[in-house]
């Protein structure tokens, strides 16, 4: 059975939409920058500075999955095209599946609640705004 959900209404995991959920995001251009070197410290392509502390490995691998999946989401208010849609898309499934994983590092609705697609990325918006709250651990 296929469930019709708006992606921005956020009325089923308790996600304000998407301008509210990133209101105190870094601009688009930051952000970009800081995933993608987040993704070449995990992967090894560039060292992660001596300045800031060790952290947990996991948390660190979730706040990036998180982080690149709001990315996309945002990107998807400056253009709602396919291409950016089935980026979100991916990269929020990406994050459900690590939690699914991890559901101790997850700060909302459990990740097995969320089953419906535009559902995984308003499940993106309620973990990042749980995670600013908590002071963006493993950033």
């Amino acid at each position: 059975m296929s469930v019709d959900v708006n992606p921005d209404s956020g009325e089923d995991v308790g996600a304000g939409p998407r301008r509210d959920a990133y209101v105190n995001a870094p601009n688009l251009h930051r952000e970009m920058h800081q995933v993608l070197a987040l993704g070449a410290e995990r992967d090894g392509r560039q060292a992660r500075p001596v300045t800031r502390p060790p952290v947990d490995p996991a948390v660190a691998e979730r706040a990036w999955l998180l982080r690149r999946a709001a990315l996309m989401d945002r990107m998807t208010l400056d253009d709602p095209g396919p291409g950016p849609v089935d980026a979100a898309e991916q990269t929020a499934e990406q994050l459900l599946l690590y939690d699914r994983r991890h559901p101790h590092l997850a700060a909302g609705s459990h990740p097995d609640a969320i089953t419906p697609v535009p559902s995984r990325r308003l499940y993106v918006r309620q973990e990042y705004a749980a995670w600013t709250a908590a002071g963006r651990p493993g950033a």
